[in-house]
C-alpha cells in the first residue's frame, strides 16, 4: 500500500470516525460539546472526550480547555478517557495532559483495511469452535468471565455497556462469542457506524490456552461478513500488539496510533 493510500485512509478515519457519536444514544448517556471536544457522559466505565482536531489550540488557551475537562470529572468523581492520537497537533499535547493529571495507557495501532477480500475468503473456524452471534445478558456475562480470566480484575461494566447498546439500537452491534463446548474462549463485537462506510471491531481477547489457533482470525473473517451484509466498506480496528500482525496479514494497515490518556479524580 503507498503513501498516499494510508493518507487517504487515515483521512477517511479522521472524517467520519473522530468525534462521532452514537444515535440514539444508550439511556443515561449524554454528549456536551466544549469548543472542538465532544464530551461524553454517563458510560459504564466513566467519560470520554473525543475531537476531529483541535482547532489550532496551543499555549493557554489549550490549557484552559483541558482543565476545563478535569473540572468536569473532578466534580463528578468520574474518570475519563481522552483519546489522543499519534498525528495529533501540537506536538506537545501529550506533555500538557501529563501535566493536568492525565495518566497514558498503553500504545495501540490504529489499522484500517477494505471489508471486501475478508468477506469473501472462506470461512475458517477452528476445529472444536462454534462462533455464535448473542444477545442475552447471560452470555454477556459468560464473556465477562471470559475478560476476567485474561485480564483480571472486575469487567462488569463490559456487560452492562453492551445490554444498553443492544436494548438501543439491536442494528447498530453484533456480539459474536467463539465458544468450545459451553465455555467461552474468545468474544468480539462490530459497530456499524451510522452515515459512514466504517465497521469498527472491538474485543478479541482469547483465553491462553486457546491462542495461537486462529480464533481471533475466525471472529474477525465473521465480523467483517456482516459488515459487507451491512454495506460498509471498511474496518478499523484500535490494535494491540498482538493483533496487529493478525490483522495486517488479513489486510489492514496502520494510518496512526491511539493512547488513552486517563484522568481519574
Amino acid at each position: 500500500m503507498t503513501d498516499l493510500d494510508v493518507m487517504t485512509l487515515r483521512e477517511a478515519y479522521d472524517n467520519q470516525l473522530r468525534a462521532s457519536v452514537p444515535d440514539p444514544l444508550p439511556a443515561g448517556v449524554t454528549v456536551e460539546r466544549d469548543g472542538p471536544l465532544v464530551r461524553i457522559l454517563g458510560l459504564d466505565h466513566g467519560g470520554f472526550l473525543s475531537y476531529r482536531d483541535l482547532g489550532g489550540l496551543t499555549g493557554a488557551a489549550l490549557d484552559e480547555l483541558i482543565a476545563r475537562q478535569v473540572e468536569v470529572f473532578r466534580t463528578r468523581g468520574e474518570p475519563v478517557e481522552w483519546k489522543l492520537h499519534g498525528h495529533d497537533e501540537p506536538a506537545d499535547l501529550p506533555d500538557r495532559l501529563r501535566a493536568a493529571g492525565f495518566v497514558p495507557e498503553e500504545r495501540e495501532a490504529v489499522v484500517i483495511g477494505p471489508v471486501a477480500p475478508l468477506a469473501a475468503a472462506l470461512p475458517v473456524v477452528p476445529e472444536g469452535i462454534r462462533l455464535r452471534e448473542v444477545t442475552a445478558r447471560a452470555d454477556l456475562d459468560r464473556i465477562v468471565v471470559m475478560e476476567e480470566e485474561v485480564w483480571g480484575g472486575s469487567r462488569g461494566h463490559l456487560a452492562d455497556g453492551l445490554e444498553r447498546e443492544i436494548a438501543t439500537d439491536p442494528q447498530s452491534i453484533t456480539v459474536v462469542v467463539a465458544e468450545a463446548g459451553e465455555t467461552v474462549v474468545s468474544a468480539g463485537w462490530v459497530r456499524y457506524v451510522p452515515g459512514t462506510g466504517f465497521a469498527t471491531l472491538w474485543g478479541g481477547s482469547t483465553l491462553q490456552g486457546w491462542r495461537r489457533r486462529g480464533v481471533y482470525r475466525a471472529l474477525v473473517s465473521h465480523r467483517a461478513r456482516l459488515a459487507a451484509q451491512r454495506g460498509r466498506t471498511l474496518l478499523q480496528v484500535d490494535a494491540s500488539d498482538d493483533s496487529r500482525p493478525i490483522l495486517e496479514r488479513l489486510g489492514l494497515v496502520p494510518v496512526t496510533t491511539t493512547t488513552p490518556y486517563i484522568y481519574t479524580p
